[in-house]
């Protein structure tokens, strides 16, 4: 982890000592949370292989043994 010093209007540091407050957050907490917001893409991007294999199943229509409506008893045991 970095240590970045930052020099910030008087309002804006109101602002974000308001909002810790508010939400019982450190200011550290709000200003990376911001940063990730305004740097980091929310969009997906097409060419990540992840999303190049795509259709795994080429079967349509119900599955008679639908598994993700049982998984619990897979994992964990049938119930007592």
């Amino acid at each position: 982890m970095k240590v970045v010093h930052v020099r910030v209007p008087e309002a804006l540091h109101e602002l974000l000592e308001e909002e810790a407050r508010r939400t019982k957050r450190p200011i550290q907490d709000i200003v990376s949370e911001a940063l990730r917001a305004r740097l980091m893409s929310a969009g997906v991007d097409p060419s990540d292989p992840i999303f190049a294999g795509f259709p795994l199943v080429k079967a349509k229509g119900r599955r008679r043994d639908n598994i993700s409506e049982r998984h619990d008893g897979i994992l964990y045991g049938a119930p007592e």
